[in-house]
């Protein structure tokens, strides 16, 4: 019965004339298992299907009795239908009554056949069916005839999936309804209620049949060879020049391009009569379907490298590597990706842009950051989403609790649709405190203000409420930009940020890039650690033109106001001098050009470094202000990684050596009479706001959405008692004091 290699071709070209006519479902699921059966000559061909119970139905046969059409069932793991579709691998038995897994079922007929063959109908990894061939003999049925089985089932999953061969009639569709919940890390906070848009589509193959096999073969092979020099470019990178997940995923990528039995399962594919996208397909599934069902938790885990792997494959075939911004978007999206820039976030409408779901990312990343800007819920870590979502299943993102559901029962909306509106009333009572200033109940008078970096942070400056804006971070708009700002461009943007504060002081941190914040236009040496690397004011110094321009755009912005510049990352304070020297000569250029200068020239240094709590009496006289740049001082001082989870929870910001070096700094500011001022995450949440005003900060910068909870925390504060508790508890040798803290707040009716 051994069949011809063109059999396939000619069975799958006859599928698409079946898919094409105009018959009802049942009446074109029958006319595929008799082109089968005659294709293989067997006797019996058989398809059943998955029902949303998890039962599998016969829903078409040629040879078997058909009165068993729709009324045969098994269940997951019964009869060796049951059994295939447990195991979502190929089986053949050349005697199969004999098996013990066989279970008979008298309406079918099937006493009379011996040999049978089974294969699964896979999607994404997942039995939805069984396609099965069976004859009267006892027979071994051979590699090319399993194959041209598996390749027929690879073709009917795809029609099942596009909806153009099955219809609307109902037949199974295989889709995931079970609701989930996953533990996740903060990016952003907030709760989002919506539907899911992923970021990277799924590239639906159309077109499955090949009609020239040599040209399919030149076609996947041209795909492959820009795959691995597109990998190889973005492991070159210096934002991928380093150790971490998203390098090891690339590596991982690179592995898989090059493994030779991938390479050979595709090509056998091709041979089968597939185009080179189905063929992709077709070894996709296949391969998640083995690794699925491994106990090995890394096979597993490397589940979502396949999907990654095989989207990138397919879209180069395809020409579309387009993502779902340009798209049509719900009202409610929450998007969710593996990855993603700031950049590319911002390609969204915000309007309709609820939420934010990402695989890997740290509470600092770009994205992250932005994301608060934008004021939706964001979290990360969220391992395996992708592998168990689709586009449009209703997501909640519960970014406050660090968790995340998917497809959630009514009993979870609902309690969440109260938590939404619980959250709206608190808003409605910080936005009442909007024009009331922080002022503490001992009269001590808090400066709050917002952290910025782009252009559309500069309404939340008005919406909050707050004094100012105490650290804008220039480094965003370039790296979201296609090539490097020119002086005109930087001195238009900052001219439009001084308007739009109006009288309210704006504290610009001169460019902070370099390591592992790369501007997509400069070219980036590999750093072993790019955080501790040639970054920040480091880059400035080396490359003192693109510093100068930046100060000299600055300052013709400026035009008669006051001006306020943050120096990043100095470590030394010859670095400070020298920096300092930069700046003065781009003042002495405007003084000769007959230029107007800022009205008022402010200069400051942040202290991010902790070499630099040793020199502090060294720097506060060569500066107006000091800005703690809270979140690098900590992870440098404990040697944290906050966005590497096997790390993060061992770094607590209220860790009592932590505190003693804010509050060092804090007397350095008063011994020489110059204000400290601390932007960071700690500002933003109200038990550390606390902690930062009882060590004696009296301004302090945060995300937009935190003002009003910290505002709230400020007007039923004692900063008398706060200091007083804090100071004693600085002694006790418990390493961290956040529950001693909160017990306190608890005590003194402090809002945190």
């Amino acid at each position: 019965m051994a069949i011809s290699v063109s059999a396939p071709r000619q069975l799958l070209r006859r599928l698409r004339e079946v898919m094409a006519e105009q018959e009802s479902t049942q009446v074109r699921l029958n006319k595929v298992v008799v082109l089968i059966a005659s294709n293989m000559v067997a006797e019996v061909c058989s398809l059943y299907l998955r029902r949303r119970d998890d039962s599998l139905e016969l829903v078409a046969t040629e040879g078997l009795a058909a009165k068993a059409v729709h009324n045969t069932h098994l269940k997951r793991g019964e009869g060796l239908v049951g059994l295939i579709a447990e195991e979502a691998e190929a089986m053949q038995f050349p005697d199969a009554q004999s098996h013990p897994a066989f279970s008979y079922r008298p309406e079918t007929g099937e006493e009379i056949y011996h040999s049978f063959v089974g294969v699964p109908v896979l999607r994404g990894g997942d039995a939805i069916g069984v396609l099965t061939v069976q004859n009267r003999t006892h027979r071994q049925y051979t590699d090319e005839e399993v194959e041209a089985l598996q390749t027929t089932a690879m073709v009917i999953a795809e029609m099942l999936s596009s909806g153009e061969f099955f219809g609307p009639e109902g037949v199974p569709s295989g889709a995931r309804d079970e609701p989930l919940r996953y533990e996740v890390m903060r990016l952003a906070e907030g709760v989002a209620l919506g539907h899911a848009v992923l970021h990277e589509p799924p590239v639906l193959v159309t077109k499955l049949i090949a009609e020239d096999v040599e040209l399919e073969q030149r076609r996947l092979a041209q795909a492959i060879d820009e795959l691995t020099g597109m990998i190889d470019a973005m492991l070159e990178r210096g934002d991928m020049a380093r150790a971490g997940e998203h390098r090891e995923v690339l590596e991982a990528f690179r592995m898989f391009a090059d493994d030779r039995g991938w390479r050979r399962r595709l090509e056998e594919a091709l041979q089968t009569g597939l185009t080179a996208e189905a063929a992709v397909q077709r070894v996709r599934n296949d391969t998640r379907a083995r690794m699925m069902r491994q106990t090995d938790a890394h096979s597993r885990d490397r589940l979502h490298d396949i999907d990654d792997l095989s989207n990138r494959l397919l879209r180069l075939l395809s020409g579309g590597a387009g993502t779902a911004a340009s798209g049509s978007l719900p009202s409610d999206a929450i998007l969710i990706a593996r990855t993603m820039g700031a950049a590319e976030l911002l390609d969204y409408d915000r309007e309709k842009l609820r939420g934010l779901v990402l695989v890997e990312g740290g509470a600092s990343s770009h994205v992250a950051i932005v994301a608060r800007a934008l004021g939706i819920a964001a979290v990360s870590q969220a391992k395996g989403i992708l592998e168990n979502i689709e586009a449009g299943d209703a997501v909640i993102v519960d970014a406050d609790a660090g968790e995340l559901h998917v497809r959630p029962t009514p009993e979870v909306v609902a309690a969440y649709s109260d938590k939404v509106r619980f959250r709206a009333r608190r808003q409605a009572q910080y936005a009442a405190l909007r024009s009331v200033p922080a002022v503490t109940l001992d009269e001590v008078k808090i400066d709050l203000r917002i952290n910025a970096g782009l252009l559309f942070d500069l309404p939340h400056l008005e919406e909050s409420g707050a004094d100012g804006i105490g650290l804008f971070r220039t480094e965003l708009q370039f790296m979201i930009s296609s090539t490097f700002p020119r002086l005109d461009q930087q001195t238009r943007m900052y001219k439009s940020i001084f308007d739009a504060a109006g009288n309210k002081p704006v504290v610009f941190r001169t460019l902070d890039v370099g390591g592992d914040k790369v501007l997509p236009y400069f070219r980036a040496e590999k750093e072993e650690n790019p955080a501790l690397g040639w970054r920040a004011i480091r880059m400035a110094l080396d490359r003192p033109a693109l510093f100068r321009t930046q100060i000299r755009a600055l300052m013709r912005a400026a035009c008669g106001r006051e001006l306020r510049l943050l120096l990043p990352m100095i470590a030394d304070v010859s670095e400070l001098r020298e920096a300092r020297a930069l700046i003065d000569k781009e003042v002495a250029i405007l003084r000769r050009h007959g230029k107007q200068e800022p009205k008022r020239l402010l200069v400051g240094a942040m202290v991010e470094v902790p070499a630099l709590l040793w020199q502090l009496d060294e720097v506060m006289p060569l500066v107006d202000f000091i800005s703690v740049g809270s979140n690098d001082l900590m992870q440098f001082m404990f040697a944290a990684d906050r966005g590497n989870e096997k790390v993060a929870h061992r770094f607590d910001s209220l860790n009592r050596a932590g505190l003693r070096a804010l509050r060092s700094i804090v007397e350095a500011g008063e011994r020489h009479q110059v204000p400290v001022t601390l932007c960071g995450e700690m500002a933003g949440t109200p038990l550390e706001a606390m902690v930062l005003i009882a060590l004696g900060f009296r301004s302090i910068s945060m995300a937009p959405a935190s003002v009003g909870p910290v505002k709230a925390m400020v007007l039923s504060l004692d900063v008398g008692e706060a200091r007083e508790k804090l100071n004693s508890l600085l002694d006790e040798p418990t390493a961290s004091l956040r529950d001693e803290l909160r017990a306190f707040a608890a005590e003194k009716g402090v809002q945190v």
